[in-house]
């Protein structure tokens, strides 16, 4: 028998949900303990980074930390699944006119911080495959003056008004710009071609991305992007004193990789066994040779992965000899409210004992300095009744 229908009542109409445009609750819930335990580390770890101290015990322990902090973190399963936790780009100490992503192991020629080092670090932090990476410079003297002052000076007042400048509805050549022309006024160069990219889950390498310093062809390879609502976006703002922003392979090798989106059945017992470790303790993020178990087996596996595509490098590069290098990296999302800063902000950074006789000169940028990140929210006005409340 066939239920009645009330003809005078309608049927419920089932609502549709809309699709969330973005981020979810969990997805920033993870990114901000992303940030707030990087922070943490942070702490334990720009400290150390003194004179005299060997790089390639700086970035065992930069490692051991990241760790230790995030071991008591999100351990509960979610359908029988473990949320993946740990390093979202190793710790990297670069010093001088060395770009980036340096990372030594142990069979590398040993680097020592000496007094005057401008260094940069770089380290970052992922649960469930949303990353916060964040780099900083410090400067291994009592006194920051000259070049250095103008290098630091410059990548951080650069990085500040990329973000204020990284807003929905602007595009990627505007953060370019902002970057290029904080430099100019510091009388230093962004360097030449480096890439920033947007987020996503287990994503670094997104498709929207900024280039700095580009030169005629690589604009023309990379296309014009506009920022929108909800993405996430990590920004290298690296900055070398002078107006050479040329950069040019350094005789370290890396041992910095990432597995790409590439298929290839590898012929090499050996370069099997360590794919087969790198996705096991990797997963989709840039990781360390000196991570896996067998240095020497590590190196020679990569080899046939990297050949093939399978896995890209993490190129070191170097600026002319004798210039200096500065890098701040953060990790921003674009919300409703405006944007967020997921990444910590820099430790060593003190403005007021860094002495610069040179400053930004463009009255535009001066201005957008002194705004706050996101706007504060506005009251809404009291009713009468609310006022008579009152």
């Amino acid at each position: 028998m066939s239920a009645q229908v009330d003809l005078k009542k309608p049927e419920p109409v089932k609502e549709e949900k809309p699709e969330e445009k973005g981020l979810t609750d969990d997805a920033l819930n993870k990114y901000s303990s992303a940030g707030q335990t990087l922070g943490e580390v942070l702490k334990k770890f720009i400290p150390q980074v003194t004179a005299g101290k060997k790089v390639l015990d700086l970035v065992i322990e930069g490692d051991k930390l990241v760790a230790d902090a995030v071991a008591p973190l999100w351990n509960k399963s979610k359908n029988g699944v473990k949320v993946s936790k740990g390093l979202a780009f190793p710790t990297t100490v670069s010093v001088n006119n060395v770009v980036a992503h340096f990372t030594p192991l142990p069979s590398d020629p040993e680097v020592v911080l000496k007094d005057g080092d401008v260094v940069k670090i770089m380290l970052g932090i992922q649960f469930d495959g949303y990353a916060v990476t964040h780099a900083e410079t410090i400067h291994l003297s009592s006194k920051t003056d000259g070049a250095a002052a103008d290098v630091i000076r410059a990548a951080y007042d650069a990085a500040q008004l990329a973000m204020r400048t990284l807003k929905v509805g602007n595009k990627n050549w505007d953060v370019t710009e902002v970057v290029d022309k904080a430099a100019k006024d510091y009388g230093c160069s962004a360097v030449e071609g480096m890439l920033s990219c947007q987020h996503e889950k287990n994503v670094t390498d997104g498709k929207k991305r900024i280039i700095l310093n580009p030169t005629p062809e690589l604009k023309r390879e990379h296309e014009t992007v506009t920022f929108d609502e909800g993405e996430v976006y990590g920004v290298d703002v690296l900055v070398v004193s002078g107006a050479d922003g040329k950069a040019k392979p350094d005789p370290s090798r890396t041992s910095v990789y990432k597995r790409a989106d590439v298929n290839y059945q590898l012929k090499m017992k050996t370069s099997r066994a360590v794919f087969s470790e790198i996705q096991k303790k990797a997963g989709a993020f840039p990781f360390t040779l000196r991570a896996l178990d067998d240095e020497k087996r590590a190196r020679m596996g990569v080899q046939e992965a990297a050949a093939h595509g399978l896995l890209r490098p993490y190129d070191i590069v170097q600026t002319a000899p004798g210039t200096l290098v500065a890098e701040f990296f953060f990790t921003i999302a674009l919300l409703p409210a405006g944007p967020l800063l997921l990444s910590p902000t820099p430790v060593w950074y003190p403005s007021a004992s860094i002495t610069s006789e040179k400053s930004l000169q463009d009255e535009a940028l001066q201005t957008l300095l002194t705004q706050p990140l996101r706007a504060p929210k506005k009251k809404k006005a009291k009713t009468n009744g609310e006022e008579a409340k009152a």
